[in-house]
């Protein structure tokens, strides 16, 4: 009886303990992670370094001045050496480590042993990532980071550049205008387009930005973001009278940039420019970012005016996407599906788009659409996007990378707030306010005061 009571006296404290374990595991993984997972993985990697790479054929024969070495002072076997690692740097998701490669290796050599890696140390996932020649960096993932997002805290804000998903190696995924001028995102009904729209208009709602809307779903989607806009086109017939404006407010701005590049000989080399950032801060225009959502709504005609109309207003907007980059325009084409189907055009103005992000689609063609272009291996892995993980795409370019995002949640009344309290921000575009949407004013909130209660009557 005494062995017994002594089991149960140790049993509970253990059981209670793994119970805490399993559930900080299921409900807190970074807290998991942090305490159990890290020294475990960290235990795991420098114990079984040599093997795991010998086993994942990632050795290389030794030097003859290390077998000479080797033989001289010892006895013992001369084993394939590995590739040389660094020092181990925790993160709050996994690990970091890089690695010099031996003679003869090369990065894939490593991505290929990525799933190997990732059994053997016991970690979510492993993402290689080339430093520089002959240097790579590990990024041990302890957890499935997509499953409950939190963006990293140590963010650097920068004119045109919005964190706006998490990649699933746990770095941010940032919207780049600068880097990427236009961008493509698809997208089924419940996908999370809409998130990712709100994230972009938020984020750039707190940058001296000019945002231009056309939303041809009665300005549903955009409207509540009205108090930052410069312009917005709620049906297409308004769109047709907002293209040209914005097509003539591009060709203003090549004049301007031709104006100085009115070459003086005493002009200094670092003045000529091609492109508004090029220009003094003084003299250059705000940056001009249009979201264009639902876009097959541009293309549907049912009359034969219709389909002149849709004709002009396709051929404007590959005017943007080809030209607009230098004056400081940018496009956000958003839609559910975009292919040739869709009419004269389309194909040529969905080349133009450089950025793709696909949420979970309807079909297959739908993803071929978006990335079949840029990344046919990515087209399998949007197509496998579950609908009970709404937020979640497939980010890619047309340099061929693609990874899996997810953006986090941001309710509209969040992101209608973030737009009404920068306001001020939004740039003098006098071209562009007979298109500014009416803002309605909000009525004053009113302090309830105390609540007065009868006196109780007493005799």
């Amino acid at each position: 009886m005494s062995d017994l009571a002594t089991l149960l006296e140790v049993g509970g404290p253990v059981a209670a303990l793994g119970g805490g374990a399993a559930y900080a595991r299921a409900r807190h993984p970074g807290v998991y992670w942090s305490m159990v997972g890290l020294p475990v993985s960290t235990v795991r990697l420098l114990s079984s370094y040599g093997s795991v790479m010998e086993a994942c054929g990632l050795t290389v024969a030794p030097s003859r001045l290390r077998v000479l070495a080797v033989k001289a002072t010892t006895r013992r076997e001369v084993r394939p050496v590995p590739p040389r690692r660094g020092i181990i740097r925790p993160t709050t998701t996994g690990l970091r480590v890089r690695l010099r490669l031996a003679p003869g290796q090369e990065p894939a050599d490593v991505a290929a042993s990525a799933e190997r890696l990732r059994h053997a140390w016991g970690v979510h996932a492993v993402y290689v990532t080339t430093i520089k020649p002959g240097v790579v960096e590990l990024r041990l993932v302890g957890f499935d980071v997509l499953r409950r997002v939190r963006m990293p805290r140590k963010l650097r804000p920068d004119i045109l550049r919005v964190p706006v998903a998490l990649c699933e190696d746990a770095t941010p995924f940032v919207r780049d205008y600068r880097t990427v001028p236009h961008q493509l995102t698809l997208g089924a009904t419940l996908s999370g387009k809409s998130m990712y729209l709100r994230h972009l208009v938020a984020g750039l709602a707190r940058q001296p930005v000019a945002l231009v809307g056309i939303d041809c779903k009665r300005g549903v989607e955009l409207a509540p973001f009205a108090p930052r806009l410069s312009a917005l086109a709620t049906d297409p017939e308004q769109a047709a009278e907002l293209l040209p404006v914005l097509i003539k407010e591009m060709e203003d701005r090549y004049d301007l940039i031709k104006a100085r590049q009115g070459i003086a000989p005493s002009t200094p080399d670092e003045e000529i420019t091609s492109d508004i950032w090029g220009l003094p801060e003084h003299e250059r225009p705000a940056p001009v970012v249009l979201f264009v959502d639902e876009v097959a709504e541009l293309f549907l005609v049912a009359t034969k005016k219709d389909e002149e109309r849709r004709d002009e207003m396709v051929t404007q907007l590959i005017r943007l996407a080809q030209l607009g980059r230098a004056a400081g325009i940018y496009l956000e084409v958003c839609g559910q599906r975009f292919g040739a189907e869709l009419g004269k055009g389309a194909t040529m103005l969905r080349a133009q788009l450089t950025g793709r992000v696909c949420h979970r689609v309807n079909d297959e063609a739908s993803a071929k659409m978006a990335l079949g272009d840029i990344a046919p291996e990515a087209v399998s892995a949007a197509c496998a996007i579950a609908p009970e993980r709404p937020g979640l795409a497939v980010a890619g370019d047309t340099s061929g990378g693609w990874s899996r995002i997810r953006t986090p949640y941001l309710s509209l009344g969040d992101a209608a707030e973030t737009c009404r309290a920068f306001a001020p921000l939004v740039p003098d575009l006098p071209a562009l306010k007979p298109f500014r949407p009416d803002v309605p004013v909000r009525p004053p909130v009113e302090t309830p005061g105390p609540v007065v209660r009868p006196r109780p009557v007493t005799d």
